[in-house]
């Protein structure tokens, strides 16, 4: 299985003002034929920032999901615009949700979420040495902004506001991240 299947067609067969839902007719090494489709993301990519505010804390927000109705704890989050660097567009996002910009940023990793039905990839940055600064964002209210406790993650995932699966894998990768130095 090391030779990728062949795109023979791709063809979009649905469009909203976020979404794009592709058809891809595939041919397999075996010579088998399969439609599939998948939602199309946008070019760029997104970020999702880890932001740690001192020794002892890290920053959270807290924002309406329309996916699941509710407000739910995240780390901050957003597109990739065209010509920036994940680093630079994790700064702009820090500023645009959480009201810090961040001296030091670090990739940590990019991931996928339900990689069979959706091109979306995300990268994960830490950001340290926060400093107060605030750019407009697009957000219909105001974020809420949670300093959290590292002493108090397992409180967090026990919480039924804390769902979100890339929060939770940044959560994992931030303490990975530390327990290595």
């Amino acid at each position: 299985m090391s030779k990728l299947p062949e795109i023979k067609r791709t063809k979009l067969i649905a469009k909203t003002r976020i979404f794009a839902v592709e058809e891809l007719a595939m041919e397999f090494a075996n010579g088998e034929q399969r439609i599939y489709e998948r939602l199309k993301a946008g070019s760029h990519g997104a970020v999702m920032i880890i932001p740690v505010l001192d020794s002892e804390h890290f920053l959270l927000i807290k924002e309406y999901a329309a996916g699941v109705e509710s407000y739910e704890l995240a780390f901050p989050k957003g597109l990739i615009e065209a010509g920036e660097a994940p680093e630079v567009a994790a700064n702009r996002e820090l500023q645009e949700e959480a009201g810090y910009a961040a001296s030091n940023l670090s990739l940590l990793k990019q991931i996928s979420l339900a990689p069979g039905y959706l091109s979306h990839r995300m990268h994960l940055v830490l950001a340290q040495d926060l400093y107060p600064s605030k750019l407009e964002g697009d957000e219909p209210e105001p974020i809420e902004v949670i300093p959290w406790k590292f002493s108090e993650i397992d409180q967090l995932l026990e919480r039924n506001d804390f769902t979100e699966a890339r929060s939770i894998a940044a959560l994992y990768l931030m303490q990975q991240h530390f327990s290595k130095r």
